[in-house]
C-alpha cells in the first residue's frame, strides 16, 4: 500500500485554511486510488519533534568523524533518525505551510533541520557537490498567507517561505513538486474566489499525484 506523509505545519486545527486545503487534496487523491495509507504529522503537537541541540549536534559530529558516541548522544541520534525514517518511508508528501513573518513556521524548520542530514536525505561529493537522495517521490505544498500575495507592493510583505521550501525540496531530491497558494489578503476583493482557485489547482494536481503514487507500488528504498 503506498504511503502519503502529510506534514501539517499549522497550529490552528479546524480553523486552519492550509490544513483544510491539504485535507481536501488528500481526499481527492484517495478518490483516484484504490487505497493509500495517509500518515499525518502534526508538527505543533507536543513531543512530536525531539530537540536538536548540543547533544544531538555532538552525536552528529561523532558519527561523521568516526568517534564513539556517549549513551546520551546515541539516544539523541536515534530520536533524530526515527523522524527521518518516517520521512524516508513515505512514497509521497503533502505539506500545508502558513506563512509566518515572511518565512516558514519554526517547527517546520526544526523538522527540516532534523531530517536533512548527510547520508540520509542528501549526499556530497567533493567534485560534484550536493546530491538529493529522496528522489522518485511527488510532493504538493500548500502555502497560505493573510497579507502577502504575489504582486502586492513591498509594504505588504515578502515571500521567503515558499521560495525557501521549494529550494529545500529540490536540495533533497524531491523535484516532482507542485506548489499551490491561497492568499486571501487584505487587498483581495474576493477571498472566496481565491480559495476556489486554490481548490481548482489542487483538483488539477490530484490525478498526476495519484498516478505517481500508484506507480510507486511499494515503498521507496530508504536512504542511508
Amino acid at each position: 500500500m503506498p504511503t502519503i506523509l502529510h506534514v501539517n505545519a499549522s497550529p490552528r486545527g479546524p480553523r486552519s485554511s492550509s490544513l483544510d486545503l491539504a485535507r481536501t487534496f488528500i481526499d481527492s487523491v484517495r478518490e483516484a486510488l484504490d487505497d493509500a495509507d495517509v500518515q499525518t504529522l502534526n508538527l505543533f503537537d507536543s513531543g512530536v519533534l525531539p530537540e536538536f541541540g548540543s547533544t544531538a549536534a555532538a552525536a552528529k559530529m561523532a558519527v561523521f568523524s568516526g568517534q564513539a558516541q556517549s549513551a546520551e548522544q546515541v539516544r539523541a541520534w536515534d530520536e533524530a533518525r526515527a523522524v527521518f525514517d518516517q520521512f524516508a518511508a513515505a512514497d509521497a508528501y503533502v505539506f500545508n505551510i502558513p506563512m509566518w513573518n515572511s518565512g516558514i513556521p519554526y517547527v517546520l524548520k526544526q523538522w527540516i533541520d532534523i531530517v536533512t542530514q548527510p547520508g540520509w536525505s542528501f549526499g556530497f561529493d567533493p567534485d560534484a557537490g550536493y546530491r538529493g537522495l529522496m528522489t522518485g517521490r511527488p510532493a504538493v505544498a500548500i502555502h497560505t498567507s493573510g497579507v502577502y500575495a504575489p504582486g502586492v507592493p513591498a509594504a505588504f510583505g515578502k515571500d521567503f517561505s515558499s521560495t525557501f521550501f521549494a529550494d529545500w525540496l529540490d536540495f533533497v531530491g524531491i523535484q516532482d513538486a507542485r506548489h499551490v497558494r491561497f492568499a486571501p489578503t487584505v487587498l483581495n476583493a474576493d477571498p472566496e474566489q481565491a480559495r476556489l482557485l486554490a481548490v481548482s489547482e489542487l483538483d488539477d494536481a490530484a490525478p498526476a499525484f495519484a498516478a505517481a503514487l500508484a506507480a510507486a507500488g511499494v515503498l521507496q528504498p530508504m536512504p542511508g
